[in-house]
């Protein structure tokens, strides 16, 4: 008899939403009124599963401490929270035509109307920094067009920005409050079933719940910390490298973990999550940033020596100690973030066997590219494999595995960098005998 392996950390807060989920589904089909069609019971069914969806949605973002251990990292609850708002937004979809009611309350159709455009309002504006991912090729150069259009450039100017975005998106319960209500208060099945209705009640409250906590109680509950900025430099390929210093306690943390850092620039005070590159032991935190969007891109800049910072955190649960004994560590571009961080820490945090680090980059020469081979020379279990993707090929599974000695099934494997990318490895190493359970990626494009 084949005995499976136990759940891994990442996996139990997935399971528990799909058993969430099917335990909803078998409750609205036992508890069904007969007086209800079959027809639009089974629309309000999909509502009440979005609702139930985009509840635990808001339970993902409510930042407490609990939740990133349910998770494995918080970078993976910002994944399913996306996830599990989209697949809500979806069954609405399915809702709205087939759950038909004779029961028309003043307030739940313009309310449930409210709730619908806010939502699909949110996620339009969520992917559209993505647009790129989204939308077909031959189509991508019509989008470029349009988007320097003179209105569209005005939309954009007013709407646009990761900030704005941010405080917009803080609207998310508002509009799932509105759905909720909405199926309370037109919800024909629930007059003849006390079950049904205060089941629904309990999923909508705990998820508006959550999100009242978040709103007007996390920030007195927050891990901060008063820093200031100590250096501003470029380390090439778009990358620059901010150290911040401490002007009281400092900030203890894991390797590999990432914070909120709240720095006062020349245009104001900026808001974003940076992947910390320093060691614990080190007194200045650093980060390294890539220059994707309009506050990154104009670092150098926006900021000086002896402007404010505040760090909140850390957060992260991307740690090589939860690995195997044989690893294999890889970063693309600004995804060398962490395991700058794991290389500066192996005196105190020493790898449990041996280890090849592949950093993959473009056009010499390579940010950090020095210091690391430096590290590695004084480390006998660690190698670095400098991939320039610009003379050498992209780099694949093939290249990785040919290394590797001993069982596949005994690897583990940890990466960040560009998705496509890690895509791609995650797809082959997983053919070539890596145990899923034992490829770990740290999600910085969450943010």
């Amino acid at each position: 008899m084949q005995i499976r392996p136990p759940l891994a950390a990442r996996d139990v807060g997935p399971v528990s939403i799909a058993g969430a989920v099917v335990a909803c589904i078998a409750l609205w089909v036992l508890a069904r009124p007969a007086s209800v069609p079959a027809g639009a019971y089974v629309g309000q069914l999909v509502g009440a599963v979005s609702i139930l969806l985009l509840s635990v949605a808001l339970v993902l973002i409510s930042s407490l401490p609990w939740v990133e251990q349910w998770f494995d990292g918080i970078d993976r609850a910002a994944i399913w929270h996306r996830r599990l708002a989209i697949t809500g937004l979806l069954l609405l979809a399915v809702h709205i035509p087939l759950s038909s009611s004779p029961i028309h309350s003043r307030w739940g159709g313009p309310l449930g109307t409210v709730g619908a455009i806010g939502m699909i309002a949110l996620a339009v504006w969520a992917i559209l920094p993505r647009w790129q991912s989204v939308v077909p090729g031959p189509l991508r150069g019509i989008v470029r067009g349009l988007k320097d259009a003179p209105v569209v450039r005005d939309v954009r100017r007013v709407f646009g920005g990761y900030d704005r975005w941010r405080q917009v998106h803080r609207l998310t319960g508002v509009f799932v409050a509105a759905g909720f209500v909405h199926g309370l208060l037109d919800g024909s099945p629930f007059p003849e079933s006390g079950v049904l209705r205060w089941s629904y009640v309990a999923i909508g409250g705990i998820g508006l719940g959550f999100y009242l906590y978040r709103e007007l109680l996390a920030r007195f509950f927050r891990s901060l910390h008063d820093y200031e900025v100590d250096a501003v430099r470029a380390a090439g390929e778009g990358l620059v490298e901010i150290a911040l210093r401490p002007l009281g306690k400092a900030m203890t943390f894991v390797p590999g973990q990432f914070a909120l850092v709240y720095i006062e620039a020349k245009d104001g005070w900026h808001r974003h999550p940076f992947t910390i590159a320093s060691a614990p032991h080190e007194r200045l935190v650093r980060i390294t940033v890539k220059a994707l969007g309009d506050y990154t891109s104009s670092l150098e800049q926006l900021l000086e020596p002896g402007m404010p910072a505040v760090i909140g955190g850390p957060h992260g649960r991307f740690d090589h100690a939860k690995g195997t004994a044989r690893q294999v560590w890889v970063a693309g571009g600004v995804g060398v973030a962490p395991f700058l961080s794991w290389m500066r820490a192996l005196e105190a945090n020493p790898p449990q066997g041996r280890v090849d680090l592949y950093y993959a980059f473009t056009g010499t020469p390579a940010p950090f590219a020095d210091e690391l081979v430096a590290i590695a020379a004084g480390q006998e279990l660690v190698r670095v494999h400098l991939v320039d993707s610009a003379s050498d090929g992209r780099l694949g599974t093939a290249r990785i595995m040919a290394d590797v000695e001993g069982a596949p099934a005994e690897l583990s494997v940890f990466m960040c960098g560009p998705q496509a990318m890690l895509r791609d490895l995650q797809r082959g190493l997983r053919s070539s005998g890596v145990r899923a359970r034992n490829i770990h990626r740290e999600y910085f494009d969450w943010r």
